[in-house]
């Protein structure tokens, strides 16, 4: 279901972005829903039966019927469910949105089956310090099962009035109107786990392949910022006594509490670790957190358990465009590989006939970033890369390149190998034959990718998903200061500037949430940030958007410039499309 009031409908107030977020505000209540018995069946189906119906109704479009659900919008343009689906606006939480002029109110359970004033959740010391006119409004009677059948079907509210036509009206039969109230009656019906009266509580998860050094990186400033949140800003004192707008915005105010989940072992025992930890101390989400290895058991659980996982640190995150759970940095290497297939593919002297060869060992690394490429490249319609999977101990000598080179003659070879591995790379050069471009992985070569021989630098171009070193200083500082000032030391520079990052973007949505620690409700918030730019000094940019689950869209491919301290040389823009 989708309600829309354009702004004059509800308030003759000026328009700014405080009084968006006001409204949002007192529309975004605290109130919880009494609990509600579950019915045998529901429309002749269980309750889990009921629910699924009801989820693929409001989130895709679908009757249960496997058919479109059809409605018409703006009086009589006839539409289908999957183009105007209920999500669409009032988001998977039900929590709503806005745009523009145009407010979407909240439609879960708690909000829908009570009545709905103006200024109604405001204290007493609040509405003392408002203009009366602005306490005065039409209060929206609670919705019952027949009103809410009304206003999906035409368009009516129990007060009498008739709702934007931007909603659809939806043409939904007895059964099916059934199924979807029953949804609506169980969208976030009462808060998730790991919030009280008090406190959020968080966790961040290490995996015991992390150093020590690289552990305290990520771990000592998602602790200062959980220890500190709040405190500079006086948000509970503003909570309790500020001026009316302070007290609106800071009423939901929670100390935070964050826990370490260490796990130990291999990665097939993690999902058991997991499952005590959360079933001993449950949490509303997981902040951070490192591994040097697959996150995937980790990923997975977030899915299960529908908890958000926001920005741990990973080369290897899960690639998925429907998973919702966690928000990472970037794709971590697979993006790299990625990037080189699009870059390759805007190159109109590349003849198509020319051969692609990949050469990588069978690890981790190597695969992620090998079939990365493999799956972008023939993406395009391009032949599938020929593949060289080196040996676990093979060693790589002159000779073989010599070898591979007179193999795949005037190739491109793309070598996703580290810096050992590419320590004889020079005698490329050598070849009669050599290929025409070389490329290889920042992420693997490290610092040592400054250190390829003149030899090789004007064919050899590299994947940097990063922002260039030659404007990252001041990015730095930032970073530097911040750390300076909670004294903590300077070591792994790259994490702790992801961690910072962290605190800085979760003062908007621990702020906007107010009382309705709903976890899809607090990913959406995340979901409607601005492009960060400043607050982080590693990338160029990090943007969010719904449903975007890597917000690190760039990579740069560059090539070294002479000399022995050689400045990185973008042949590529930040994003290639």
């Amino acid at each position: 279901m989708i309600k829309v009031f354009h702004m004059p409908e509800i308030f003759l107030f000026r328009q700014s972005s405080m009084v968006l977020l006001l409204l949002l505000a007192v529309f975004l209540t605290d109130t919880a829903m009494a609990e509600n018995k579950q019915p045998a069946l529901i429309a002749g189906v269980s309750h889990e039966v009921a629910l699924r119906l009801g989820e693929r109704m409001y989130r895709e479009g679908i009757l249960p019927s496997g058919e479109p659900m059809q409605a018409v919008v703006e009086g009589d343009i006839p539409v289908d469910g999957k183009m105007f689906s209920c999500v669409s606006c009032h988001q998977r939480s039900g929590m709503g949105s806005y745009e523009g002029r145009v407010i979407t109110l909240p439609i879960n359970s708690t909000n829908l089956y009570r009545p709905l004033s103006p200024m109604g959740d405001l204290s007493r010391s609040a509405r003392d310090k408002m203009p009366q006119w602005l306490l005065t409004g039409d209060t929206r009677p609670a919705y019952t099962d027949e009103t809410l059948a009304l206003v999906l079907r035409a368009g009516g509210d129990p007060g009498g009035r008739t709702i934007n036509d931007i909603m659809p009206r939806y043409f939904l039969n007895d059964r099916d109107m059934e199924i979807m109230i029953y949804y609506l009656k169980n969208l976030s019906p009462e808060l998730s786990p790991g919030v009280n009266a008090t406190t959020l509580h968080l966790a961040t998860v290490i995996t015991e392949d992390v150093s020590r050094q690289d552990r305290e990186a990520m771990l000592l400033p998602l602790q200062r910022y959980a220890e500190g949140w709040g405190k500079s800003r006086h948000l509970e004192l503003r909570a309790k006594k500020g001026p009316f707008t302070d007290e609106i915005m800071n009423k939901g105010y929670r100390k935070l509490r964050l826990s370490v989940w260490d796990l130990k072992g291999q990665p097939e025992s993690w999902k058991s670790q997991l499952e005590e930890y959360y079933r001993n101390d449950p949490v509303f989400a997981l902040l951070g957190g490192i591994s040097t290895g697959e996150w995937g058991p980790i990923h997975t659980f977030c899915e299960d358990h529908k908890i958000p996982a926001i920005l741990p640190v990973t080369d290897f995150p899960v690639i998925s465009d429907s998973d919702w759970y966690t928000l990472y940095f970037s794709k971590g290497l697979y993006q790299e590989g990625e990037a080189a297939a699009k870059y390759l593919r805007r190159l109109e002297h590349i003849p198509d006939t020319v051969s692609v060869v990949q050469v990588f060992r069978n690890n981790r690394s190597g695969l992620a970033l090998s079939n990365a490429f493999r799956k972008t490249w023939e993406g395009f319609a391009h032949p599938s890369p020929a593949n060289r999977m080196l040996g676990q101990d093979e060693v790589i000598t002159p000779d073989l390149w010599r070898k591979l080179t007179a193999l795949h003659k005037d190739s491109i070879m793309l070598l996703w190998l580290d810096a050992k591995d590419l320590s004889a790379v020079g005698s490329i050069a050598e070849v009669l034959d050599r290929p025409k471009m070389v490329f290889a992985s920042s992420s693997l070569l490290g610092e040592k990718l400054y250190s390829l021989p003149d030899s090789v630098r004007s064919f050899f171009y590299i994947t940097y998903p990063y922002r260039l070193p030659q404007e990252e200083k001041r990015y730095k500082t930032t970073t530097e200061t911040w750390l300076k000032n909670n004294q903590i030391p300077v070591t792994n520079l790259k994490t702790q500037s992801k961690m910072y990052f962290i605190s800085s973007l979760l003062t908007t949505p621990l702020t906007m949430i107010q009382s309705n620690y709903y976890r899809d409700y607090f990913l959406e918030l995340l979901d409607m940030m601005e492009d960060q730019t400043y607050t982080i000094a590693i990338y160029p940019r990090l943007s969010f958007g719904p449903g975007q689950r890597y917000a690190s869209k760039g990579c740069y491919i560059v090539q070294l410039g002479n000399g022995p301290q050689p400045e990185l040389i973008p042949r590529s823009d930040w994003v290639i499309y």
